[in-house]
């Protein structure tokens, strides 16, 4: 399903989002904080703009993007190799990830959770492949509780995004499947519980843009 959206993902996220989700992924690498000369893993890396951003702040930061989707890889291997980015990009199951334990010091994860379908295996595997006091921090939409918001949200999300994703990437799938996806996501505190469940410590989130989207960051 992704392959298919590859060539156009990046200018419908602009698109659909008016540009908002470029200032979310900015407030997660400053949740994230990544330190000169650590190694971070940009889990569901899609085409690596979470990933890029985050190798672009600091030279002696060494980013690994990983993405079940080939598709979305070549595109994030392109972007990176016009911006000179150290950032290597490798295809990898969330649920199965192909590093051993302890190799990271901090990861991130953008809009990508919610479609991992082993929810628990995949936190568990994070919390397995960062070191001891490693950091993530995990971008993800959510829904807005305040009934003004939410009203014109959910249908914008229903019926009018999967038209526009079908105009431009001649896909609706995608995007019909991107609002079932997160009406059934456990957002909020029952995320957070999941997360401990997992083994992360110090679990926090961050509503942004009146809680259309959400940060959960912990630690190892």
């Amino acid at each position: 399903m992704f392959d298919g959206i590859s060539g156009t993902y990046d200018v419908l996220n602009r698109l659909l989002s008016v540009g908002t989700d470029v200032v979310w992924r900015r407030k997660t690498i400053d949740t994230l904080a990544p330190e000169s000369g650590e190694h971070i893993l940009d889990l569901a890396t899609g085409t690596g703009d979470l990933g890029l951003e985050v190798a672009g702040r600091d030279p002696d930061v060494v980013v690994t993007g990983a993405d079940i989707s080939t598709g979305m890889l070549r595109r994030g291997w392109r972007k990176s190799r016009d911006r000179s980015a150290r950032m290597s990009f490798l295809a990898g199951d969330a649920e199965c990830l192909p590093f051993a334990s302890g190799t990271f010091d901090a990861l991130t994860i953008g809009f990508g959770i919610r479609n991992v379908a082993e929810l628990d295996l995949g936190l568990s595997e994070m919390v397995r492949v960062l070191k001891p006091g490693g950091r993530a921090a995990i971008l993800e939409f959510s829904q807005p509780r305040n009934v003004f918001m939410r009203t014109p949200y959910l249908f914008y999300f229903r019926n009018v995004l999967p038209n526009i994703g079908r105009l431009v990437s001649r896909d609706s799938t995608a995007y019909r499947y991107l609002y079932e996806s997160v009406m059934q996501f456990p957002e909020g505190e029952v995320f957070c519980s999941r997360m401990r469940e997992a083994g992360f410590r110090d679990v926090t989130r961050q509503p942004l843009s009146f809680g259309i989207a959400t940060i959960y960051a912990g630690c190892t």
